[in-house]
């Protein structure tokens, strides 16, 4: 009797199911935290069985991670744009244009913060291997173009610049009822997209 093979989807179709489920176990995680959102629930998110789930992640840690590895590669991307436009600029005005670029990032994809946020007050395997996997490279680019320049070249001052520039360039979005209800202010309109970019990037970089 021959053996009943498990049915694999075509290459290109299974690519863009796994990045559909990975794209909502980021809008998960960020809604819900990571004990709290379920594979059922993201399968739902995602408009797939749950089975299909399975067969592309064996598990939720390993859906967690790629949701993380989702969210760094898109501002890795947006950083690679920015050093590829300006390479006539002076340094101050790269940097600023940089912070620029990470908060249009941060204003197209509000739940990134929100996902990051989830883990960072927990001491734990996943926010080490986040640490050594996404976060210590990125702040190696900040020092690389500059970014914390604030701080001058003291040490001690390096996490206050680091979390001055990830709080001023990304809260705004992921709080926009609060931002609107307080002050009238709609942070998702783009012309305030435009207004925050410029006031954090010369908040940080006079």
């Amino acid at each position: 009797m021959s053996k009943i093979r498990k049915k694999r989807q075509p290459a290109a179709h299974a690519d863009a199911t796994r990045s559909r489920i990975v794209e909502a176990a980021v809008a998960a995680f960020a809604d819900r935290g990571f004990d709290a959102a379920s594979t059922r629930e993201i399968a739902r998110r995602a408009g797939v069985e749950q089975g299909l789930l399975t067969y592309h992640f064996r598990n939720k840690d390993a859906l967690w991670r790629a949701a993380a590895d989702r969210v760094f590669t898109t501002l890795r991307e947006g950083v690679m744009e920015h050093l590829t436009r300006m390479p006539e600029a002076s340094t101050e005005e790269q940097a600023r244009e940089l912070i620029r670029t990470y908060v249009r990032t941060m204003a197209a994809h509000p739940e990134f913060f929100r996902f990051i946020v989830d883990q960072g007050h927990r001491f734990d395997e996943r926010t080490e291997w986040l640490v050594k996997t996404h976060i210590r490279p990125a702040f190696e680019v900040m020092q690389q173009m500059g970014l914390l320049r604030v701080a001058g070249n003291d040490p001690s001052k390096w996490p206050h610049a680091v979390f001055a520039l990830l709080g001023a360039g990304s809260l705004i979005f992921s709080v926009p009822a609060n931002c609107q209800r307080l002050t009238g202010v709609d942070p998702r309109d783009p012309e305030v997209i435009e207004a925050h970019a410029d006031f954090v990037a010369a908040l940080l970089i006079p």
